[in-house]
């Protein structure tokens, strides 16, 4: 017995020693590979190319993904993103370096994310024009070609080259919603809807078979702001007419790379490394042994001349509010209404920060988060300036959030409006009576089972419902009316749940501006007189790359690369999202103000 106990204490300080030994050995790797990592920052040579991958989604806030330490294990290359401020930052300093020769747009979009929209492409589209203007060249490039949202990016460019296998989409913008309605009942599963707005059309995927009126005649009328924003633009780009443009969508859908040159959309066709070769030349190289050229990425270089930049002085602070709202602390790819309204609060009582700027990306979500979060920007209004920045979309809780703020701008293509409130009442009762289940409720008031799955809710539960639906639409209206000036039945025609662009937004009154990011962040600067000598601190704030590296590694999650290949992986992509966005619907009311799931526009 005495030496079974030996053994066993032997064992346990064995395995206690090694343990402990592990993860010493582990910290101190994780701190090398965090100090390497420091002492191997990118240089800007002379000559060198500034690149963007168009494959990297362009993100809103810094997105925490892949790391040295996971990479090195996994053996995957970890999924990258670049911010908008990055890009932008980028552009604009890179103009006028002298050791930046030009700029290489390369890859494509992939499939539509919130981020990357329309009008988030538009704040990139604009400081690619400025690049431009400043005399350097801009070369984009891809082997298998571009769609209408990479092509309204990539026609700014000064040389616009295709692989001989690749293609130009040009076929117009179209928007699909699926709907789940005929499944639902061919297994036996109701939904009744409850809604406020007679465009509030995200209950239709589980009511309908299809769009309803109002929703087609919404939908289109967005669809063709968007759509006269890309004829423009692109046809001044490139020197042709936008009936050209067009007669090419209505005629040709698809360009081969022949067809796209001889109608001035591409002007060479070339291999990578004919492009490598054209590239080497404007960096000023001449070793044609070396099949790569000078270059650096806009996100890197970003990090360069912020860190060259940075100075004292009084703080505006910028808030990325980006995915759907949901109640609680929420998470990744989503706005947690407690988080978010507590970090805002914090602001508020921050006198070091004088300034806040709220970039709002969202198809908004929780009715109830919603209303937490705009409480807590209209407190921070009465202390000090903050000014709403819209990115692609900022509807149904996506604007509620922002309607309080001191000034909104937007993007003549900001998906935004839809102020409206609705809720979805599923219920068991058909699909288990077909397989044998039952149910049998004891209850001490006729209404104690409102809330059950088990069967349809009968009139007077859908009356009493509806009237929750009722009040929390009418606060909404009120507070669209009080904060954007406007009287409630004037807001009430043009609520409804209607989507608006961001042009059409600002004509009724909904936005203050047509500006980006930088537009607000400047009018922040201006609205609380702080000269030229201020700071920006982003929120969320990214944490170290120590953390994120402990984060990592003693995590189970492992990020995965994600591409989307084909139409069949995208359908079955956008399916998981939209799964994930249910999974994510925890208002505790079960109240949403928010837009269809993953609107997308293609």
């Amino acid at each position: 017995m005495r030496n079974f106990l030996k053994q066993a204490l032997a064992t346990v300080v064995g395995l206690f020693l090694f343990t402990t030994l592990s993860i010493a050995g582990l910290t101190t790797l994780i701190f090398a590979l965090a100090f390497l990592s420091r002492d191997s920052a990118p240089q800007v040579e002379k000559g060198s190319l500034l690149t963007i991958d168009l494959s990297e989604p362009i993100t809103d806030g810094r997105t925490e993904s892949g790391d040295v330490i996971t990479e090195a294990i996994s053996g995957n290359s970890p999924t990258r993103s670049i911010t908008l401020r990055a890009v932008l930052h980028a552009l604009e300093q890179g103009a006028t370096d002298d050791r930046i020769a030009g700029l290489y747009l390369h890859g494509n979009l992939g499939a539509a994310g919130l981020s990357s929209g329309y009008a988030t492409l538009r704040e990139v589209r604009q400081a690619l024009q400025k690049f431009r203007d400043s005399g350097k060249p801009i070369f984009a490039y891809d082997t298998t070609g571009w769609s209408e949202r990479d092509y309204y990016l990539t026609s700014i460019a000064n040389t616009i080259l295709l692989n001989p296998t690749g293609q130009l989409e040009m076929n117009g913008l179209s928007s699909e919603t699926t709907f789940f309605t005929g499944a639902l009942q061919k297994y036996g599963i109701g939904v009744q809807p409850i809604r406020a707005g007679k465009y509030k059309s995200a209950v239709e995927p589980f009511t309908r078979s299809s769009r309803s009126p109002e929703s087609q005649q919404e939908t289109q009328a967005l669809l063709k702001d968007i759509w006269s924003e890309f004829l423009t633009t692109v046809a001044k780009s490139r020197n042709v007419t936008p009936s050209q443009l067009q007669t090419i969508a209505d005629t040709k859908g698809i360009l081969l790379p022949e067809q796209a040159q001889a109608a001035k959309l591409v002007d060479k066709l070339a291999y990578e490394d004919e492009v490598t070769a054209e590239l080497k030349k404007v960096a000023g190289e001449s070793d044609e042994s070396d099949d790569s050229f000078r270059q650096i990425s806009a996100d890197d270089y970003a990090e360069i001349v912020d860190a060259r930049e940075k100075q004292s002085g009084e703080r505006i602070a910028v808030v990325y509010a980006e995915g759907s709202i949901v109640s609680g602390r929420g998470g990744g790819g989503s706005i947690g209404g407690d988080s978010l309204a507590g970090l805002l609060k914090n602001l508020r009582q921050d006198d070091d920060i004088k300034a806040v700027v709220l970039r709002v990306n969202s198809p908004g979500g929780s009715a109830t988060a919603s209303d937490l979060i705009a409480r807590e920007v209209l407190l921070t209004k009465k202390e000090k300036p903050i000014v709403v920045s819209m990115g692609s979309y900022a509807a149904s809780g996506g604007y509620q959030i922002s309607a309080n703020a001191s000034r909104i701008f937007a993007s003549p293509t900001t998906i935004t409006g839809s102020i409206g409130v609705f809720g979805l009442l599923p219920n068991f009762q058909k699909i288990a009576s077909t397989n044998g289940i039952t149910w049998d409720t004891v209850k001490t008031g006729r209404l104690a089972d409102i809330d059950t799955l088990s069967r349809p809710k009968n009139p007077q539960e859908l009356t009493i419902l509806q009237g929750s639906v009722n009040r929390i639409y009418d606060r909404f209206l009120s507070l669209v009316s009080t904060s954007r000036s406007i009287p409630k039945p004037r807001v009430a025609e043009i609520a409804q749940g209607r989507v608006w662009s961001g042009i059409e937004a600002k004509k009724i009154g909904l936005v203050d501006e047509m500006g980006g990011l930088e537009d607000a962040i400047q009018a922040a600067a201006k609205a609380a007189n702080l000269g030229e000598k201020w700071q920006l601190e982003e929120y969320p704030k990214a944490r170290s790359l120590e953390e994120r590296l402990f984060s990592r590694f003693f995590s189970q999650y492992l990020p995965q690369t994600t591409i989307a290949i084909d139409p069949l992986t995208q359908e079955l992509q956008q399916f998981r999202e939209d799964w994930e966005t249910l999974r994510s619907m925890n208002d505790p009311l079960g109240l949403y103000s928010r837009l269809p799931f993953n609107p997308r526009i293609k």
